[in-house]
């Protein structure tokens, strides 16, 4: 019987034994396959953010009943390649137990942009049905005026062709930061908002009024209206179809500003639009040209 109950014992112990070796060896596992995911550029990844619409549209569906948000699962299927809400919260889980350094990247990121969004940069006319607008994941394609360069933004396209028709106004809260002319951006104000994220919209035919560096707007503010200057000296228009240029940058680890893919941002508020009718326009008074 004593000799019976030795052998019990030992069992119990090398079964509990077992099972802290299996466990151990579970989590080495885990965090193998976390360095290993994370073993690329993981910023230059999220900054292209180069995602299928069934991704996003899965991403959005999971976020509305989950503690994570759309960010949350666009990040994780861009860092994995996954598509299901199980594997994506996996890696998730993952990265908040064995990289929370990288996940405070992440957050940071998100925080920086996603958590001061609220308005599509065009709203719409109740009135005139023939205003409509379109986009493209655009980012990154090569741009030649002014030698070879990649396209740091997401043009969104007028249908009807007219400069000054267009009204755009801001996606956030902030303050101006940059207004005039540049020899690539035309007319362009930039806008800093709080969380950090810079946003940048080009291309403009005119300003809603005289704005001055430090200038606080408000999202859904009127900023001017959709045009085609730029690509010359102030003034030049003409040399492209009518469209809004829009950039979204954060500040980099190296103090300067990294470009991030525009073009989920604005899928995601495109459902969020503000719509106006014809009488409510704003009235400017328009710069001579």
């Amino acid at each position: 019987m004593k000799y019976l109950k030795r052998v019990v014992i030992h069992v119990l112990i090398l079964t509990a034994l077992l099972c802290f070796v299996t466990a151990m060896i579970a989590q080495i596992q885990q965090a193998a396959k976390i360095t290993s995911l994370l073993a690329e550029d993981t910023t230059e990844l999220l900054r292209r953010q180069q995602v299928p619409a069934e991704v996003y549209e899965k991403s959005v569906a999971y976020a509305e009943k989950s503690e994570f948000s759309v960010y949350d699962y666009l990040a994780a299927a861009i860092l994995t390649e996954s598509k299901e809400q199980a594997e994506l919260e996996q890696f998730l889980k993952l990265l908040y137990r064995y990289a929370p350094q990288k996940i405070q990247e992440i957050v940071k990121l998100e925080q920086s942009i996603w958590a001061d969004l609220t308005y599509f940069p065009i709203p719409l006319s109740r009135t005139d049905h023939s205003m409509e607008t379109s986009f493209d994941n655009s980012w990154m394609f090569e741009r030649t005026f002014g030698g070879e360069r990649s396209h740091e933004g997401t043009d969104i396209m007028a249908s009807v062709n007219e400069r000054g028709r267009y009204p755009i106004i801001s996606m956030t809260d902030g303050v101006v930061e940059k207004i005039g002319w540049l020899k690539l951006g035309g007319y362009r104000i930039g806008i800093r908002s709080p969380s950090g994220g810079y946003y940048y919209y080009a291309h403009l035919y005119d300003y809603a009024k005289e704005f001055q560096e430090g200038d606080e707007v408000k999202a859904g503010q009127l900023l001017g209206f959709m045009g085609d200057s730029g690509y010359g000296e102030e003034g030049t228009i003409g040399q492209f179809a009518v469209h809004l240029h829009v950039g979204v940058y954060v500040g980099g680890e190296d103090g300067g500003e990294m470009s991030l893919n525009p073009y989920w941002f604005l899928k995601w508020l495109e459902p969020q639009r503000i719509y106006y009718s014809s009488n409510e326009k704003v009235t400017v008074n328009r710069r001579q040209r």
